[in-house]
Order: C-alpha cells, then structure tokens, then sequence
C-alpha cells in the first residue's frame, strides 16, 4: 500500500493527551484533576501507578515534537489540560499554563507540524468535581469560560479544534461503572453527565465559532463495530441496544435527532436533565466529527445485565487474535464505523482522530520490533482506503499514539506507542512501527 492512493489533500497526525503524557502534575500552578486523585485511591490503577511524571512531556515537549517530524508526519493532536489553565476549574488564570501551551504550539509550528487541539480529554479539574462535576448542570457555564481563554489565547496559531475526547467513555466509566475517574456509579450519575456533556459540545463549538469563524470545529467519539454472536432475535435485538448505547448517544442529540432513547428506554432518565430550550441548545453543525476505532464487540443476549440485557463476550473466549488489552484485531470494523457516521446526512467531514493497539513491547538492544502493530496499522489503512474510494467523506488519519503512555486504569502495562519510552529514564526509541510509518509517509 502506498500513502499516495489516499490523495494529496487526506492527512496523517499522531495523537496524545495531556492526562497521559505531561506529568507535572502540580507544576507551574496546575490544580489537581480528577486522575492525579482517583489515581492515588487504593486499587484504582493497576500497580497503583499515577499520572504524576508519565512521560514527562512538560519537560521534553522539544524532544517528542522533533520525534514527530523524523517520522514524518504533519498534524500534531494534542490536548490542553483544563487544571493547568485553571487549577481550580474557574476564577483566575495560571499563566504559566498558558505560556506552556503557546510553547508546544509554537514548537510545533516551527517544525512544519499543525496542531490539533482538543480542549477535554478527561482530566476535569477536581476542584469541579467537588462540585458535582459532569452531573452539576453548572459545567456549562464553568466549560464555556474555560474553552473561551484557550480560544482567544491560541486562535490565532490553531485552526482544528476538538471539543470533547470520547464523551461515552467518561460518563460511561467514570459515571456510571466507577471503572475512571473520577469513580462514581449509578444510572443517575451517568444521565445526567451524559447530557451536560452533549450541551457543552454545542457550547464549546459556539464558543470557538464566535471567536473565529474560519476555525474548523469538531469533537470525537469513541465506537465500535457492534455484532451479534448469533442470528437468534435475541441477540440481534441485544447488539441494536449495545450499539445505541456506545455509538450513538452522543452524535444523535447533537444533529437535532434527539437521544436514541426509544431503541434503549434506560435512556429516558435523561429527561429529568431536560430543560425547555435544551432541544435546540444541543444542535450543533460540526465542520467535522472525530471518530475513534479499535475493535469489534461481539454481544449476546443476557438477562442478567441491567438496563441494556446484553454482555460482550470478550475477544479470548472467540478464540481471535487480539491484542493486549484483549481487544479483537479487526480492520473491518474501522470502514463500518467510517460507515456509519458518513450515514448520517449532516455529518460534512470524518476523521480518524484515533486507532492503534497495545501488544507486549520489548526493548532489544535499542530496537523494538513491533510486527503485529505494523500489521495491524496496514490492514486498518487498508480499510480506511476502501472507504475512501467508494465515495465516504474521510478526510484524514491520527494514530493512537505518539509514545507510549499513562493507559488510564490500566496504568503503564498497555504500550500504544510508536515510540518507546523506558519510564526508568525517560529514554525515548522509535519502534519498528514508527519506523515503517517514515516509510510509508516519505511520498506524502
């Protein structure tokens, strides 16, 4: 495969966030977020590892954005950490914070590679989430005022702007199975953080619009390839409801279809979070939608599980390759979800903002030969190509990720990297995958 058959104008980024790669997590004035406090919490990350140095990007943004371009490519998405620019989430500005960011942007800038911004990837400062945090219908307010200063700050040196990362993941596991941070449970949590979440991809999107209309706003959504384990009715029915439930809650509201609450009924807790107005508030005409796609979910019809009667049966009781965070390796589910959302008339533009795969690195030598992720990498470009040539709009390509990072719960086990980093000394080695990547975008 050769990077050319995408066409001149599709483009090629690496992705990050700020929870994950900066570390200095009380730095320069940042406040805590909600990671730097669920991480400390007993038995919350596996080997009770933190966020507080992961790769210590802060400190080596120079060396990682010079990483960027040796592999080529020209689009850098990153995230702002909302704690580092208000420590306590409202009230006045870190400045440091703010230089920070003007720093990575201008580095970036100076290497030929664009930044990507995405304004919350998950780190709520905690000061908020005293507050009530997703389920406080005051977010709206505290996000506008925060998305309003990185806009009028940075607007002038970036263009493509990401609302919000994944929504569904961090209602659904950080306010529904206590699974992230900030670790709450119970259907009303997750309703109403659902909702809040839905209006501040509107608010957030108006607010950057209001300040630069030529700015191409956006927001990202997790997905999956949703299937059902057998023909019976009964598991079709229960891949429907796991489908609405993970792939189109949050988009549906958000193109004025309202929430997808009659093939998922649970969802009509969400009307006790309603107010008059609301409907139109939460329209919103994105320039383009970020979807993020790593596996296929499988799903059987089951009783026992509330709200949605349906289980996924995991990837190693199929007996399927898989990578290390037990996810399916299947290229096909990223041109059914590429599918799906270029299904939906409003949507103008997709992005793949995220796609990659953890598999057991190891160092030999100064080399990592990451065969399985180059592979994986190819038959998922393969499929986003096949899209592309039968008309879906698909404008472009982020792997997930830039260098081997904090994993959320799962700490530092899972290496998504293309490029590896020994958390001993912070050395940074491009793996093999990184390597074919230069490759692959020598002709771009």
């Amino acid at each position: 495969m050769h990077c050319k058959l995408f066409g001149d104008d599709f483009i090629f980024g690496v992705s990050s966030s700020a929870a994950q790669i900066e570390g200095a997590h009380l730095t320069d004035g940042k406040g805590l977020s909600i990671w730097d406090v669920f991480s400390i919490k007993k038995k919350k990350i596996l080997n009770g590892d933190t966020p507080f140095t992961a790769t210590d990007f802060y400190h080596r943004y120079k060396e990682d954005i010079l990483l960027i371009k040796e592999m080529g490519f020209k689009q850098f998405r990153f995230s702002i950490s909302w704690p580092r620019i208000l420590p306590d989430g409202t009230g006045e500005i870190n400045q440091k914070g703010i230089l920070f960011y003007h720093d990575v942007i201008n580095e970036c800038i100076k290497n030929g590679i664009e930044p990507w911004v995405t304004l919350y990837h998950w780190d709520l400062p905690q000061a908020l989430e005293d507050k009530g945090g997703w389920t406080n219908r005051e977010i709206t307010n505290w996000f506008k005022n925060y998305v309003q200063i990185c806009v009028n700050e940075y607007h002038e040196k970036v263009k493509h702007w990401m609302v919000l990362n994944e929504p569904m993941v961090f209602t659904g596991a950080g306010y529904f199975l206590g699974a992230h941070a900030p670790g709450r449970k119970g259907i009303s949590n997750f309703a109403a953080a659902i909702h809040h979440a839905v209006l501040c991809q509107a608010i957030g999107f108006k607010a950057i619009k209001s300040k630069d209309k030529e700015a191409k706003v956006g927001t990202t959504f997790s997905c999956s390839y949703v299937t059902p384990y057998s023909n019976s009715l009964k598991d079709i029915n229960a891949a429907n409801r796991v489908n609405t439930l993970l792939n189109r809650i949050f988009i549906e509201p958000s193109l004025g279809l309202g929430y997808p609450d009659n093939d998922l009924p649970v969802l009509k807790k969400i009307n006790n979070y309603i107010l008059t107005g609301d409907d139109q508030l939460m329209k919103v005409n994105f320039d383009f939608i970020g979807i993020q796609v790593y596996t296929r979910e499988v799903v059987k019809h089951n009783w026992l599980t509330p709200y949605v009667k349906a289980k996924i049966v995991p990837a190693d009781k199929r007996k399927v390759f898989r990578t290390l965070m037990d996810w399916e390796v299947h290229p096909e589910s990223i041109y059914q979800m590429i599918k799906l959302f270029s299904s939906y008339s409003s949507v103008k533009e997709i992005y793949i903002t995220e796609n990659g795969a953890s598999f057991p690195d190891e160092l030999e030598g100064i080399s990592v030969h990451d065969n399985e992720r180059k592979n994986f990498f190819e038959s998922y470009l393969k499929q986003v190509l096949r899209a592309k040539k039968e008309g879906m709009n698909v404008k472009g390509y982020f792997v997930w990720s830039l260098t081997d990072n904090f994993e959320w719960a799962e700490g530092y086990r899972q290496r998504f990297g293309l490029v590896y980093i020994d958390y001993a000394t912070q050395k940074r080695i491009i793996k093999n995958s990184g390597k074919w990547f230069k490759e692959f975008l020598k002709s771009h």
